[in-house]
């Protein structure tokens, strides 16, 4: 059985589901490098628009798998502290690679969320979720550092300093509603209704152009990490005069006057 399972649910739409359901989708080196791999294939893939990050069972993903993670790929012939750093960078990975593909990820937080986890939740687009769902930074709770794999920087940025914090600095397991309550997610559902929620959110998001949405997800994560607000309008500006030479610009005008829903071919 592969542990990450990779189908279409809805036309433009690429569903990655974690798929160790009896580990709640615990982190191993195969089912990082799978994701990995996921993901390489799906940004170039022109008929996905939208992406969904679930998880199969009761957990969305439990973090890293303490009965034994493995090697990362291409480490059989490193000494110990060379391996460890390794498999650290491979997990790590993850957060830069969601945000480097184009299209948007919506995290469908089925079920628990820790450590690893909930760094995969942080490193989403959009974040929706189960009234059944759990959170917490657990890396704290098991004598390391509650700082990991971009937990330290997308926290705080999310929900505010004061309240990344006491979540780090305690490693509490918190709730959807508390989750939803300080803007972690913002969309609650009670099981059932959860994927379906994720793909009505999708398919709000393929109302609008390809490269649009491309160019509004690098936008924002990357003025998240500009000092400067006249540095973002920079970017800004750069961004709106080339997709103002696109083909879906001028179909979005064009049906925009005449009362119809665009036709977007991504040109």
């Amino acid at each position: 059985m592969a542990v990450i399972d990779i189908s279409h649910p809805r036309t433009g739409i690429a569903q990655i589901t974690l798929n160790r359901p009896d580990k709640l989708n615990a982190m191993t080196t195969e089912l990082v490098q799978g994701l990995h791999d996921a993901l390489d294939a799906i940004a170039v893939d022109p008929s996905v628009r939208t992406v969904v990050l679930t998880g199969a069972g009761r957990g969305f993903c439990a973090g890293l798998d303490l009965g034994g993670y493995g090697r990362a790929p291409n480490t059989a012939t490193l000494g110990p502290i060379q391996a460890g750093f390794a498999v650290q960078k491979h997990i790590a990975g993850l957060i830069p690679h969601m945000r480097s593909i184009p299209q948007p990820i919506i995290a469908a937080v089925n079920g628990a969320a820790s450590g690893g986890g909930l760094a995969l939740v942080l490193g989403s687009d959009v974040r929706l979720a189960s009234t059944a769902a759990k959170f917490n930074a657990a890396f704290i709770r098991i004598g390391l550092s509650a700082c990991d794999i971009g937990t330290s920087w997308l926290l705080p940025r999310i929900v505010g300093a004061a309240r990344a914090q006491e979540l780090m600095l305690t490693g509490r397991v918190f709730t959807s509603d508390e989750a939803y309550r300080i803007g972690l997610v913002v969309e609650l559902h009670d099981g059932a209704a959860l994927l379906d929620a994720a793909y009505a959110k999708a398919e709000e998001i393929m109302l609008n152009a390809p490269m649009g949405v491309a160019l509004t997800k690098e936008g924002m994560w990357t003025a998240l990490e500009i000092p400067a607000m006249q540095s973002a309008i920079d970017l800004e500006n750069r961004q709106q005069i080339m997709l103002g030479q696109t083909a879906d610009f001028r179909e979005a005008m064009i049906a925009f006057l005449e009362k119809r829903p665009p036709n977007f071919t991504n040109g």
